[in-house]
């Protein structure tokens, strides 16, 4: 049960960034007080939010049914892994201030935690033995 919640969780956060990404992603990067690009970057962040808005639809789905969806819980295990590298690289070189990447980070860590801990039992066991 509390996995379905963690991945419908999750899966909204993925659906908010995308909407926000591509409804107004230069005024979105504004409210976090990052740096506003040219117009032109709207474009890749529009595609961007197509990623967050599948992702989000997706962990929606396999929250009915997450013990045959291992790859996909696996997938947003390493996304968010990737994205606490990112945060951390970013940080740590003075690019972006703590302000600005400690939340992301602190919710990439949790979810990275608790996807691992309570991924289905069966799924971890022959991940184990693999």
């Amino acid at each position: 049960m509390k996995l379905k919640v963690l991945l419908r969780v999750i899966g909204v956060v993925q659906l908010v960034l995308g909407l926000l990404y591509l409804f107004i992603p230069m005024r979105f990067l504004a409210m976090m007080g990052h740096s506003v690009p040219q117009a032109d970057i709207a474009y890749p962040l529009g595609m961007l939010a197509a990623r967050f808005l599948a992702y989000g639809a997706g962990m929606l789905f396999i929250a009915r049914d997450p013990e045959k969806q291992l790859f996909w819980i696996n997938n947003m295990i390493l996304i968010q892994a990737l994205d606490l590298a990112a945060g951390i690289f970013y940080t740590a070189t003075g690019i972006v201030g703590l302000s600005h990447s400690g939340f992301p980070m602190f919710n990439a860590t949790l979810f990275i935690i608790l996807l691992t801990l309570w991924r289905p039992k069966a799924a971890m066991e022959a991940t184990m033995r693999a």
